[in-house]
């Protein structure tokens, strides 16, 4: 199957081999999403809330470059590095999904750098196009 790699203008260089995004057979897949500028540093440390805004604005870009919107987002999988950061995460989500929320899953688990405090990788469904 096709795919085509989604790469949002502005992007930084990733600090690992991967894509921000692909896009296949309708469905963009985002990868896993930190809190990190264009240099790969940290953004917000120790701010829970302004990391999730930073991880959803990028995830927003992603989508929207293949051609949806945060309304097309389906599925997200989220972890986190403290429990104690899980309602100023819930409350910034919230606000990137208004209406019906997409299926999620959560976890506790450490992250690649020590002062990020989440990461979201998301799932949208933006119909078909030509790769």
């Amino acid at each position: 199957m096709p795919k085509t790699i989604v790469v949002p203008p502005g992007t930084g260089i990733p600090i690992a081999p991967f894509s921000p995004g692909t896009l296949a057979d309708g469905i963009v897949y985002v990868s896993g999403t930190l809190a990190f500028d264009a240099n790969n540093d940290v953004v917000h440390p120790g701010d829970a809330a302004a990391q999730t805004r930073h991880v959803l604005e990028t995830i927003k870009s992603v989508v929207e470059t293949a051609g949806g919107t945060m309304a097309d987002v389906t599925f997200n999988s989220i972890f986190v590095t403290e429990w104690a950061n899980y309602a100023a995460i819930n409350t910034v989500y919230a606000e990137y999904f208004p209406g019906d929320k997409p299926a999620r899953f959560c976890i506790q688990c450490g992250l690649v750098k020590p002062d990020a405090l989440v990461e979201i990788a998301s799932i949208a469904h933006v119909g078909k196009r030509e790769a």
